[in-house]
């Protein structure tokens, strides 16, 4: 499914939160302000290199509490779910599998 979400229904994008959950535990937390540079600003400079369409994913790196950096790690592996939300604008599952052999 896709969907526009227009600055009248999320005027300051910069104040909505982002949380990920693995198996449904919280893992990362953080506003979006927390960001180097702002949502307006990333979606400014990439449409000048190409058409930002509904439905595009934007990385834009990762907030406190990735796997790497906790004692002990934690490593996402098949069968696991991930889900990121961001406040206001929605919610987006995905399933861990295994990569199949070349």
């Amino acid at each position: 499914m896709r969907w526009l979400t227009t600055v009248d229904e999320v005027p300051d994008i910069g104040t909505q939160s982002l949380q990920t959950r693995l198996n449904g535990e919280i893992v990362q937390s953080a506003k979006l302000d927390d960001l180097l540079f702002g949502v307006e600003q990333l979606i400014a400079y990439l449409s000048t290199i190409f058409p930002v369409q509904p439905g595009d994913v934007v990385a834009t790196g990762t907030t406190g509490g990735v796997g790497a950096g906790r004692k002990p790690p934690l490593w996402m592996k098949p069968g696991d779910s991930v889900t990121v939300e961001i406040s206001r604008i929605g919610v987006l599952t995905n399933p861990i599998e295994q990569e199949p052999p070349p």
